[in-house]
C-alpha cells in the first residue's frame, strides 16, 4: 500500500472529475481560437464612441462553440493532450539548450539570444520537430517509416538517398559562379 501526498490526491481528484480531459482542453482551444479571431478580425469591427473595437461577443461565441465541438471528440482531446505534453518537453529542451549556449557567452544586460543564421536554423529545426510531433500524435509517422523502409534491406531509402546525392552533385557542378569574379576563358 503506497502512501500518497495530499497534492497527489488533489491531482487524482481533478483527473476523476475530468479537469484534464474536458476543462483544460476546452480552455486551451477557447483561448487560442478567441485570440486568433481577435487578431484576424474575421467578424469585423464595430464603432463605439468613435473608436473601433473587435466584435468580442461574436468572437467569444464562435470560440465557445469550437471549443465544445473539440472537447466532444475524444480523439481530438487525445491529440491535443499528446501534442501539448510533447511541446512542453520540446520547450524545456529549448530552454536547456539556451542555458548551455549562454554558459559560453559573457554576461550582458540583454541576455543571450541566437542571431543571424543560427536563429533561422534553430527556428527551422524547432518547426520540423513540431511537425513530427503532430504527425506522431495523428499516428502518421509509423506508416510513413514503414513505407520508407520498403523491404527489410531498405532499398527504397537507399535509392532515394542516391538520387538526392546525384541531384546535389549535378547542382554543384552546374551552378554559376556568383562570386563576381570573371571566369578565365580558354
Amino acid at each position: 500500500m503506497s502512501e500518497h501526498s495530499a497534492f497527489r490526491g488533489i491531482i487524482d481528484f481533478f483527473d476523476n472529475i475530468g479537469v484534464f480531459d474536458v476543462v483544460l482542453p476546452f480552455l486551451l482551444v477557447f483561448t487560442i481560437v478567441f485570440a486568433l479571431l481577435e487578431k484576424t478580425k474575421v467578424f469585423g469591427l464595430e464603432k463605439i464612441d468613435g473608436k473601433e473595437y473587435t466584435k468580442k461577443n461574436l468572437n467569444s461565441a464562435a470560440a465557445f462553440v469550437v471549443s465544445f465541438l473539440v472537447v466532444a471528440s475524444s480523439e481530438l482531446v487525445e491529440v491535443i493532450t499528446e501534442v501539448s505534453s510533447k511541446f512542453v518537453v520540446l520547450l524545456f529542451l529549448i530552454v536547456l539548450f539556451l542555458l548551455l549556449v549562454g554558459s559560453f557567452f559573457k554576461e550582458e544586460s540583454h541576455g543571450v539570444f541566437l542571431e543571424g543564421g543560427w536563429k533561422t536554423t534553430f527556428m527551422g529545426l524547432v518547426f520540423v520537430v513540431l511537425i513530427f510531433i503532430f504527425l506522431d500524435a495523428l499516428d502518421l509517422l509509423q506508416p510513413t517509416f514503414e513505407f520508407l523502409k520498403g523491404t527489410t534491406r531498405g532499398e527504397l531509402v537507399g535509392s532515394v538517398l542516391l538520387i538526392l546525392l546525384i541531384v546535389a552533385f549535378i547542382f554543384y557542378v552546374t551552378k554559376e559562379n556568383r562570386s563576381g569574379q570573371s571566369e578565365k576563358k580558354l
